[in-house]
């Protein structure tokens, strides 16, 4: 994709993206650009090439980067926020892959080879994103090549997090998935809070809402969670572990 076509594509996906906040600092591209760890230890030529070479925007909560069976040869560099990728099923069932935190990149897939995205990018908070076209990318990655064993790196870890999620899609009944995701979450330490609703719940272990607010009151009764307007705090975690096994 050229620069021209990445730009169109990013006007037509991002058309309500928000403005930068008034009298806010300026930060500039290589600000960013510098804290990412796949472009840790770069030189100084390379660095000023990937910041010319990057669209940088900022898109509101809840707007969709990309859908299932988008062509859009671009990879996804993220500074501030959330993205959370994810796939309808035939049914419209929403199901989490990953969930895409600060220094993260994402919509790499064409970039393996594969002709189409099959997910959807989501940004779950107001982020930032820097954007390289494929072209730029793999001109990078000739030039550096430490640049794509950390991006191999990272989807090895990304890998490992998905089939742990199968997993417990596949084995574990709903309390238990609730009971992992919410640890997961947490970190598993008593007195953590973490942001997150029950639909969101509910899209993380493939369960309806219902089952899940059902599930987190009685979690609430036993004192091992306490509910919050949007958070959950651990109050318990060891005994929470044990609904691993429920």
């Amino acid at each position: 994709m050229n620069k021209n076509r990445l730009r169109g594509f990013l006007d037509r996906a991002w058309q309500t993206a928000s403005p930068p906040t008034p009298g806010a600092a300026p930060l500039t591209k290589r600000d960013y650009l510098l804290t990412m760890d796949i472009f840790r230890d770069l030189p100084p030529d390379q660095i000023e090439m990937i910041e010319h070479a990057t669209v940088m925007r900022t898109i509101p909560k809840g707007q969709i980067i990309y859908s299932q069976e988008d062509r859009a040869e671009a990879l996804f560099l993220l500074k501030r926020g959330q993205i959370t990728i994810y796939r309808l099923t035939p049914a419209g069932k929403r199901l989490e892959l990953a969930t895409i935190g600060p220094k993260g990149f994402f919509g790499e897939m064409p970039l393996l080879g594969e002709s189409l995205r099959h997910a959807y990018a989501e940004a779950t908070e107001e982020s930032l994103l820097c954007v390289m076209s494929r072209a730029d990318v793999e001109r990078l990655i000739r030039e550096q090549p430490s640049v794509a064993l950390r991006m191999i790196e990272t989807l090895g870890r990304r890998l490992a997090d998905r089939e742990v999620r199968l997993e417990e899609l596949a084995y574990r009944s709903a309390p238990a998935r609730i009971a992992a995701v919410v640890l997961r979450l947490t970190e598993g330490h008593a007195g953590t809070e973490v942001a997150v609703t029950h639909q969101e719940l509910g899209d993380m272990i493939g369960a309806l809402r219902e089952t899940v607010t059902k599930l987190l009151d009685e979690f609430q009764s036993d004192g091992l969670i306490e509910l919050r307007r949007g958070h959950i705090l651990l109050r318990d975690p060891e005994r929470l572990r044990c609904r691993l096994d429920a």
